[in-house]
């Protein structure tokens, strides 16, 4: 997966991921067996999230998340299940949500490469 990021990317990415909390689609899918309702968002680019998404996924882009989530969901309890491509950007921003407050950021590893493999609904 990892396959054509640069190096500093990837330390980024990996110093990310050693403070957050990752689950992948079969954890998703079990926090929503269990009556869970976190929400599911997609960080990825506009033509990204246009080109296909999970069915209901909110979609707020790696590059305005920060800036608009607190008016979105200004409960910091809330649970964000975030996904990207892949699951590198998510860890980023899932990094980064807990440095502002929120408790339950969650980085989806895999990402939509996973989900669209996952029986999810799509759109």
């Amino acid at each position: 997966m990892a396959q054509g990021h640069n190096e500093a990317f990837l330390n980024l990415v990996n110093d990310a991921k050693s403070r957050v909390r990752e689950t992948d689609v079969d954890g998703y899918k079990a926090m929503l067996a269990r009556g869970e309702k976190p929400v599911l968002v997609d960080v990825r680019e506009d033509r990204e999230y246009d080109a296909g998404h999970v069915k209901g996924a909110v979609h707020l882009g790696k590059g305005v998340i920060e800036r608009d989530i607190e008016t979105q969901y200004p409960d910091k309890s809330t649970t964000l299940v975030l996904y990207c491509g892949g699951g590198f950007r998510s860890a980023l921003v899932a990094d980064n949500l807990q440095k502002m407050g929120y408790a339950n950021p969650i980085s989806l590893d895999g990402g939509w490469r996973a989900l669209k493999e996952s029986g999810l609904e799509l759109e």
